[in-house]
């Protein structure tokens, strides 16, 4: 069992953004789904779900309109390939998402995700740190990571 596990508060879409995640990540499944009891008002409507997304457990929590996702939260993504990261880009902004810059975006729940590429903080960590601020200009003229671009920039 992990010991932290990352809460999404929903206004009454936990289970269908719970559906959505785990249809994108391979190794991924529902674990619970627990129900508001019978004589609550929302007796019957979900409360909070509990699923995995490659091995990391999430939860759902269907809390109502206080609360928006923000920036200021976000998963990460590590890929290994450009194939990898068109895959999880694509798939996240699907149904009504949309991107944002240097490798972020939102999905169409406002859940802010971070695609990226294996490559990208190895080349932005390069001791070399004009190569590593080519690889910065480079990223922030990006929304979706290109990783041959980003390779190019560190070669000059």
């Amino acid at each position: 069992m992990q010991k932290i596990t990352t809460c999404l508060w929903f206004d009454g879409q936990a289970e269908e953004a719970m559906n959505f995640y785990v249809s994108i990540f391979k190794n991924s499944k529902v674990l619970s789904v627990m129900r508001w009891p019978e004589g609550h008002a929302d007796e019957g409507k979900v409360l909070v779900t509990t699923f995995e997304l490659d091995g990391v457990q999430f939860q759902a929590l269907n809390g109502g309109p206080q609360f928006k996702h923000t920036e200021a939260m976000s998963q990460s993504i590590d890929c290994k390939t450009q194939e990898e990261v068109d895959y999880f880009w694509d798939k996240l902004i699907e149904g009504g998402g949309q991107p944002s810059q240097c490798s972020w975006l939102k999905d169409k729940f406002g859940v802010s995700w971070q695609v990226v590429p294996e490559q990208l903080p190895r080349l932005l960590l390069d001791p070399d740190r004009d190569k590593a601020g080519r690889v910065m200009s480079a990223m922030m003229q990006m929304s979706k990571i290109d990783i041959a671009r980003i390779e190019e920039a560190a070669r000059g």
